[in-house]
């Protein structure tokens, strides 16, 4: 019996030792990545080189030396995220989370969708002039009484729970209305009431106050073509989180910082379009925009019909080459507030350029998230808006 008990002591006594070995090493793993010889190099002489850097690799392929370079350590990864700075400011799509801020202001930034009809996925990708470069994932998913898309970093992981998961879009039954979700709060205040499928995020590199949940973003509409007209469809997209003001020179759109390491928990099933105090409870306090001013309203721009070609045109500039009724261009509507020039700048556009490749150009103050869920509602079936 002694020496029964003398060996579950000793075999616990190894267990012991071994784990605190292995979390010494590991700590001193991390020490010494702190203090390598990379980390205590001079922050001016540092400063400089990545700059150089920077500027230098200023577009993909050659751009993925950047991405090595805020990967060395602490020290080298907070440089070059000043270094780069957001989209909206550089016009550039570095890190995974520039996704998730706004684009440039005076430009559009030109993409194009690929899709996949028999496994119903959809690639966003960055134009290169030579290749493209892989920026996100959605995947179709048919249920009874909607359809939704899940949006993923990654094309081989669009689980809800994996922590490459961005956000979704969902439609109702007739695909005429949409909320666009994102995964993480719009903005580092926002917060969201409890529910079965909200919890804290349990990751130790954010801070234990931010809460996974469903964000809706965004609400897009079609309008129902009940006299069976022919013509475009007519798109109307509110932007929850953006403020109209963010349209003016000077205005502010939520911006994103990082990607916290957790998992997000499933969204429940909500109703869509629910009147503004039902839907002021759904939404996470903080996340929506200031009561003093409105939400950022979107609705296609009206083309004209050509009568030498018989059919419905806008001026994509030679970025669309095939019509379709999928086709939009999204500009401000006058409803924020009186006319102005920046009523007339084309936020979002998406066209058709062959069987299953469409261009997707946007600016701020949409993300190319936002912007791909607009884009993914064009492709839902809509028997009764056509």
């Amino acid at each position: 019996m002694k020496l029964g008990y003398g060996l579950k002591t000793r075999s616990r006594r190894v267990v012991q030792d071994s784990s605190m070995a292995a979390a010494a090493s590991e700590e001193a793993g991390n020490d010494g990545l702190k203090q390598s010889c990379w980390a205590n190099m001079p922050q001016e002489l540092l400063r400089e080189v990545l700059m150089r850097i920077e500027a230098s690799e200023n577009s993909w392929p050659l751009r993925r030396n950047v991405v090595a370079c805020a990967g060395v350590c602490r020290s080298w990864r907070e440089i070059m995220k000043e270094v780069v700075g957001t989209p909206e400011i550089s016009g550039k799509l570095t890190f995974p989370i520039s996704v998730k801020q706004p684009g440039p202001r005076e430009s559009l930034l030109r993409c194009f969708i690929r899709r996949n009809r028999s496994t119903q996925t959809y690639y966003l990708c960055l134009n290169l002039t030579q290749g493209w470069k892989f920026l996100l994932a959605a995947r179709k998913y048919r249920r009874p009484t909607c359809t939704d898309y899940n949006i993923s970093l990654h094309v081989d992981d669009m689980s809800k729970g994996s922590n490459t998961y961005v956000g979704k879009l969902r439609s109702n039954f007739l695909g005429t209305k949409f909320i666009v979700y994102d995964g993480l709060p719009p903005n580092p205040g926002a917060k969201i009431m409890k529910s079965r499928s909200t919890r804290l995020l349990s990751s130790k590199q954010i801070s234990p106050i931010i809460l996974s949940g469903n964000y809706p973003v965004a609400h897009i509409s079609y309008e129902l073509n009940v006299l069976g007209s022919r013509g475009p469809r007519r798109m109307n997209c509110i932007m929850d989180v953006i403020p109209a003001s963010a349209i003016e020179p000077g205005g502010v759109a939520p911006t994103q910082t990082e990607f916290p390491l957790s998992n997000i928990d499933p969204f429940p099933s909500l109703s869509f379009f629910r009147s503004k105090s039902s839907r002021a409870e759904i939404f996470p306090t903080g996340a929506s925009i200031d009561q003093r001013d409105q939400a950022l309203v979107l609705k296609n721009k009206s083309p004209r019909w050509h009568e030498q070609l018989q059919c419905w045109c806008l001026n994509f500039h030679g970025r669309v080459t095939v019509a379709s009724v999928k086709n939009f261009q999204l500009v401000a509507s006058v409803e924020n507030g009186q006319s102005g020039p920046e009523h007339d700048k084309v936020i979002l556009q998406f066209g058709k350029v062959g069987k299953d490749a469409f261009t997707m150009d946007y600016r701020y103050p949409l993300s190319a998230f936002q912007a791909f869920a607009i884009c993914l509602s064009s492709f839902d079936t809509k028997i009764a808006c056509e």
